[in-house]
């Protein structure tokens, strides 16, 4: 830009330059903005798109959280212990009407002499040997469903399955139930929590990077007031403007929790068999949305700062 001056105008006169020197000053200054342009919209995508990766993060561990809940509580089973006096038809009948529970999950009989050698891999001796008999009673592993895996419905449950005749006890580990729970809620308490503060933040973040993008057209905003345009005349273009930076961001941020997602799965394996596709689809229009939403919203408060703003005002901040 510089040369283009010292070349075009000669010393000493600085006010007389050809008409041929104007239009190389002002192609010049296009390809300046041009570059300036594009050098802050790609800032702000990069800004934005890494604000929503960290928050798509979040979400993530957050569904996965709930996934392995769900896991840990339905492979938590209990035991319905038989009566000695059940037949082939009678066990049947008693599997059958627990299966056709609403809560109960799945159940798997095991027969005295399958618990003696259960028992017997455990202790490394056969229980009939120095007994004489086997002791132990034939069961039905009962596994729930996780929205039933709580104290409240155990204790619902456990009346219900007691009333059958051919029920002799039930077992199971009401400590574990308990302890599964809390540790779960307060997992869960403290990503709830992990997410607020990360919303809140993105949305400063996110704010503060439109607003350093808008600020520099403020004087246009205020010329555009001055004849007479509306606030939302003036706001559409910078919103519509946005909402594509916002859009590209979410794209920019999903293939990258893709990669982080091959990545993960190629350290951990099985790890993806914890994700099914509609955790996965809405774990993207998540972040889709949160992009173009947050965009939106920072663009509006933004805008409307300096519509609100007088005009001295703008020289100085």
């Amino acid at each position: 830009m510089q040369r283009i001056w010292e070349t075009c105008v000669p010393t000493g006169l600085p006010h007389l330059f050809n008409y041929n020197c104007s239009v190389r000053l002002m192609a010049e200054n296009k390809k300046i903005s041009s570059v300036s342009f594009f050098n802050s919209r790609f800032t702000s995508i990069i800004s934005i798109s890494l604000v929503l990766f960290l928050m798509g993060i979040i979400f993530l561990m957050g569904l996965l959280g709930n996934k392995l809940s769900d896991y840990v509580k339905e492979n938590i089973s209990f035991s319905v212990v038989l009566k000695d006096d059940q037949n082939e038809a009678g066990i049947k009948r008693i599997q059958k009407n627990l299966n056709d529970l609403p809560f109960i999950k799945s159940t798997e009989y095991i027969s005295k002499e399958q618990a003696a050698r259960e028992l017997e891999e455990e202790l490394g001796e056969n229980p009939e040997t120095f007994l004489g008999y086997n002791p132990l009673q034939a069961s039905i592993e009962v596994k729930l469903y996780s929205a039933y895996a709580n104290p409240d419905s155990l204790q619902v449950i456990e009346r219900k399955i007691r009333s059958y005749t051919s029920v002799s006890d039930l077992l199971y580990r009401k400590d574990m139930m308990q302890v599964v729970n809390e540790n779960m809620k307060r997992v869960s308490l403290v990503l709830f929590t992990l997410a607020v503060m990360l919303m809140i933040i993105s949305f400063v973040l996110i704010s503060n990077t439109i607003r350093l993008l808008i600020y520099s057209k403020r004087f246009l905003i205020h010329t555009m007031q001055l004849v007479g345009a509306t606030a939302d005349f003036i706001r559409r273009p910078f919103i519509n403007y946005n909402i594509v930076s916002g859009i590209l961001a979410s794209i920019l941020a999903i293939l990258m929790l893709i990669g982080a997602l091959y990545y993960l799965q190629s350290e951990l394996s099985g790890f993806v068999q914890l994700l099914d596709a509609g955790m996965m689809i809405l774990l993207f229009t998540a972040v889709f949305v949160l992009g173009i939403l947050l965009s939106v919203v920072a663009t509006y408060f933004a805008v409307n700062k300096y519509l609100r703003m007088e005009a001295d005002k703008m020289y100085y901040i």
